[in-house]
């Protein structure tokens, strides 16, 4: 015979399926790999390392020889030649061009960064009929190369009396880019909209919601966005070649083809000038991403986070 208490205790509790503890067991932590795993993973990630990085050891190597020795095997540059540099400098216009690069550059990437901010947010924030579908147009717009919209973007570039001149090269990147307001979006939609709304309960305005309260907040995706622009802005050869005549507009891709053409194909094959300017065209960009390396690493990995 069973007593109140026991069958009391032997009863099962209402919410809790049978067989299972009523107190919840912590997770187990998950096992360590062994580390030979992780000296695999490591030297996996040298191995990548080293083979992305021979083209531009070669790159520097090849540029500091002599002009007989520039296609020499191995990668030490020996016999060491470092005017090749100084004779590239005085050859060509270099600083001309970098300066030219970096204007332009600097144009574009904050014109395309802060036009597609703004339609990200307007994505993002405002809720309304037909919202997808227009931000899928936006995306599908993506889907036509440059290609097709080379002709008519030039003719209208005429027309306006721009051309060789350097607007052309940034100037579109006022009207945002479907990439940009896509990877921008996605960030803004990880921000809790409770923020928002208490400061829309505050008395700010739609300007100030962006300005004051999300550009801080995204300042990482936003870096990441200026950075891909940068940098597609300063490898463009195609832009300049159609816009540009003028030499003193030219910017580095550009005046890296007129290096190319005199000193290198049929020209005077003065590679060791032609491989110098594409060392001083490169570094500028290896630069950059290591002083926004730590902003720009975050940025990637929490974009597309939704919140």
């Amino acid at each position: 015979m069973t007593t109140a208490v026991e069958r009391g205790a032997a009863a099962p509790v209402p919410g809790l399926r049978p067989g299972r503890s009523a107190a919840r067991r912590p997770p187990a932590e998950p096992a360590r790999r062994p580390i030979w795993h992780r000296v695999l993973f490591v030297a996996a990630l040298v191995g990548a390392a080293v083979l992305f990085m021979l083209p531009f050891v070669w790159l520097v190597s090849a540029s500091l020889r002599p002009r007989e020795y520039v296609f020499a095997p191995g990668f030490l540059p020996t016999p060491f030649a470092p005017e090749n540099y100084a004779e590239a400098w005085r050859a060509v216009p270099l600083l001309t061009w970098f300066g030219n690069s970096v204007l332009v550059g600097v144009a574009a990437a904050a014109a395309v960064t802060l036009s597609s901010a703004w339609v990200a947010f307007g994505f993002a924030y405002f809720r309304f009929p037909g919202r997808n579908l227009l931000f899928g147009l936006v995306l599908a717009t993506m889907m036509l190369p440059f290609a097709v919209t080379m002709i008519p973007t030039y003719l209208i570039w005429s027309k306006l009396g721009l051309t060789d001149t350097q607007v052309p090269l940034w100037a579109g990147n006022l009207f945002g880019s479907a990439f940009y307001i896509f990877l921008l979006r996605q960030f803004l939609l990880s921000l809790p909209r409770e923020y928002f709304e208490a400061a829309r309960m505050d008395g700010a305005s739609y300007p100030q919601l962006f300005w004051k309260l999300a550009f801080p907040l995204i300042r990482p995706a936003l870096l990441v966005a200026f950075v891909f622009e940068f940098k597609a802005s300063w490898t463009d050869l195609l832009k300049p070649l159609i816009y540009l005549r003028n030499e003193q507009l030219y910017t580095l891709p550009r005046g890296l083809k007129v290096v190319l053409d005199r000193f290198g194909y049929g020209g005077e094959q003065q590679w060791e000038i032609v491989l110098a300017g594409s060392v001083l065209a490169t570094v500028p960009m290896i630069i950059l991403f290591f002083l926004a390396q730590r902003h720009f690493v975050e940025g990637i990995a929490t974009t597309g986070r939704k919140g």
